[in-house]
C-alpha cells in the first residue's frame, strides 16, 4: 500500500522515515485520489496509475485529495465540465446544467489552506479534469463548441496559492523526460525548503547554490548566470530577501527542460576536474562513452556512471557534492530512458 497523510494530522503528527537524497523532512506529494486506485471518479472507478502507485510511493508520502467529493458530492455523480471564459469558467453538470462553481471554488481556497500546513514538495493532478486539471483542459462556450485551453478550478487554486511547486499531470508522466524533469524538481524544492527551515545565512545560501551549480547548468545557462551574480552579490541583500529571489530563480530555471546538448556540455565540464589523471585509454573511453550518449546510442546513466566511478577514484571533493551526479533515487531508474 502506498504510504498516504491523513491532511487532517499536523505535520508533527505524520513524520515519515522517507528520507531520500539529503532531504531532512518526508518528500510530501498530493495527488488526486483516482490515480491511487481509489473509486472516486464520476462514474465510480478509479485512474490507478502503477508507476506512482507501485514504484514512487516507496519514495514519498502520498496527500490524496479528490475535490469533487471532499466538496459534497457522491460517487457515482452527474459528469461536469467547465463553461464560460477561461479566466473565469463555471463548473457546470453536462446532463441537467448544475452550477457547483460555488462549491468547489468554496472548497479550494479551504483544502489550499490545509495542505500548507503539510508542507508538500509537489502534486500530480489527474490530467483533463474539470476540477484537477493544469492545463488543455476542455472548456465549452456558449454554443457547447470546446476549446483546450481551461484549468480545472482546485488545480487553478493551488497553483496560484503555491506558485513554486512543482505540479504535474500523470498523463505528462508518460514521457520520460517530462517524469524525469518533475522527480527532479520535486526532491530539489524539497531540499530548498528544508534549508529554509533552518537558520537562513547568506553562507547556508552559497553553500546550497554551490552543491546545484552543475544541475543549474544542464538546465539553464542563463538562469545559472543569474543565480551565480545573486549569490556573489549576497553581502549586498538582507537574507531573507537573497532566499526568497534565489528560491524564484531557482525553481524557474529547473523548469526548463534539460536536453542532450546541455548534459553533454556539463559532463565534459565534470570530466575537466580528472584530465590530467587520467591514462590515454581512459580518457578516450570516456570521451568515446559521452559522445554515444550525445548520438543517442546510450541513455544519460551510462556516462554519468563512469563519471561517478572516476570521482570516487580520484576523490574529487567538491564533485562529490554535486547534486547533478545523484539528484534523486537510483532505484527510480530515471536517467535509463533520457
Amino acid at each position: 500500500m502506498p504510504k498516504t497523510v491523513n491532511p487532517s494530522l499536523t505535520p508533527a503528527a505524520t513524520l515519515g522515515t522517507v528520507r531520500p537524497m539529503t532531504a531532512t523532512h518526508p518528500v510530501r506529494i498530493g495527488i488526486s485520489r483516482c490515480l491511487l486506485g481509489d473509486e472516486v471518479r464520476y462514474d465510480g472507478g478509479h485512474k490507478r496509475d502503477a508507476f506512482l502507485v507501485d514504484v514512487l510511493s516507496q519514495f514519498v508520502e502520498w496527500v490524496p485529495v479528490c475535490p469533487e467529493v471532499e466538496s459534497g458530492l457522491g460517487t457515482p455523480r452527474e459528469a461536469m465540465r467547465l463553461v464560460g471564459h477561461d479566466k473565469g469558467p463555471r463548473l457546470i453538470t453536462i446532463k441537467h446544467g448544475t452550477d457547483y462553481t460555488h462549491e468547489m471554488t468554496r472548497f479550494s481556497e479551504r483544502r489550499v489552506r490545509e495542505l500548507e500546513t503539510l508542507d508538500l514538495s509537489g502534486y500530480v493532478f489527474k490530467k483533463g479534469s474539470p476540477s484537477c486539471g493544469v492545463e488543455r483542459v476542455r472548456l465549452y462556450n456558449q454554443h457547447g463548441m470546446p476549446t483546450r485551453n481551461g484549468v480545472g478550478l482546485f488545480a487553478r487554486a493551488f497553483i496560484e496559492r503555491f506558485p513554486l511547486i512543482p505540479v504535474e499531470e500523470e498523463g505528462r508522466l508518460n514521457d520520460p523526460v517530462l517524469r524525469e524533469n518533475f522527480i527532479e524538481r520535486m526532491f530539489c524544492y524539497r531540499r530548498w525548503r528544508d534549508l529554509m527551515d533552518g537558520r537562513v545565512t547568506r553562507g547556508a545560501i552559497v553553500s546550497f547554490h554551490t552543491a546545484h551549480k552543475y544541475l543549474l547548468l544542464a538546465h539553464s545557462q542563463t538562469h545559472y548566470q543569474s543565480l551565480g551574480r545573486l549569490v556573489a552579490d549576497a553581502k549586498r541583500h538582507a537574507p531573507s530577501e537573497l532566499a526568497h529571489r534565489y528560491g524564484v530563480l531557482f525553481m524557474e530555471a529547473l523548469a526548463v527542460k534539460a536536453t542532450v546538448r546541455k548534459h553533454v556540455n556539463v559532463l565534459h565540464h565534470l570530466v575537466g576536474y580528472f584530465t590530467a589523471q587520467f591514462s590515454a585509454g581512459e580518457q578516450e573511453e570516456l570521451h568515446g562513452v559521452i559522445g554515444d550518449y550525445h548520438k543517442g546510442l546510450t541513455p544519460l546513466v551510462v556516462p554519468l556512471t563512469l563519471v561517478r566511478h572516476y570521482v570516487r577514484r580520484f576523490d574529487i571533493a567538491y564533485l562529490q557534492g554535486q547534486i547533478y551526479l545523484n539528484p534523486h533515487p537510483k532505484e527510480l531508474m530515471l536517467r535509463n530512458h533520457v
